[in-house]
């Protein structure tokens, strides 16, 4: 627990020095979350088991921005290693090419405090995004090796997503992607998911399904984490 404590006491404190490095108005949100399991391109990061999350992010008027993030997880102990929290920090470059196209790139580094896995768990990917109307294609390669895997560096992960507004509030948020482990065609697969969404009361609820066609990502006791599930969501952003 008190692992989850620091790790969302340092989005709060990320996001206050962005705050005083910006005088003026600026577009700095926080959001905080639970969720019934941590899908993470698919795979369960959770067990299976409820997560807390909570994140920051700060948009300068240039179209650069940064963010940090940070959820419980159960996957590094299951692996043999240490720590219970996973914690993101990103940054980037959003721009529109041209009139309903837009661009995005950056970087992302995942890490997992002490997790004493070897390779370690900590990963970094840089990644571009092109967003046309409702729909976003993106490609993340990793310049690390890929969530502990040896020899994973140079491993890729492509994706389609999309966001349609149903109107009176409803979402419907359909992907699909497919993630490369670089030297290792087992770990390789195919996820999906649907999550129909809706703000209630200031509070994001979402559900839906997520899942993967590969059967090796599974826990101590066997379960397979990347079997279709059911995910049920609620958010708070401000």
């Amino acid at each position: 627990m008190k692992s989850v404590i620091a790790a969302l006491a340092l989005t709060l404190t990320f996001g206050t020095m962005a705050a005083q490095a910006e005088e003026a108005a600026s577009p700095l949100s926080f959001n905080i979350s639970l969720t019934n399991d941590y899908r993470y391109r698919g795979v369960s990061q959770s067990r299976l088991d409820p997560a807390l999350q909570g994140g920051a992010d700060y948009a300068f008027a240039s179209g650069f921005y940064i963010g940090t993030w940070a959820s419980t997880i159960k996957w590094v102990k299951d692996a043999g290693g240490k720590g219970d929290v996973e914690i993101d920090v990103y940054g980037g470059y959003k721009t529109e090419i041209t009139p309903g196209l837009t661009g995005d790139v950056g970087v992302l580094t995942y890490v997992y405090p002490s997790n004493k896995l070897a390779p370690s768990a900590d990963t970094t990917e840089i990644y571009g995004a092109l967003t046309y109307g409702p729909v976003t294609a993106k490609y993340s390669y990793s310049t690390t090796n890929l969530f502990g895997f040896s020899n994973s560096k140079g491993s890729g992960y492509v994706d389609v997503s999309a966001s349609f507004d149903l109107g009176e509030g409803y979402s419907l948020a359909p992907h699909v992607g497919y993630q490369e482990v670089k030297h290792n065609s087992a770990a390789s697969y195919t996820d999906y998911s649907l999550l129909l969404s809706k703000e209630v009361g200031g509070f994001l609820l979402s559900g839906g399904v997520a899942g993967t066609d590969n059967k090796t990502y599974v826990s101590p006791a066997g379960k397979n984490l990347g079997k279709a599930g059911v995910l049920v969501s609620v958010k708070k952003s401000f």
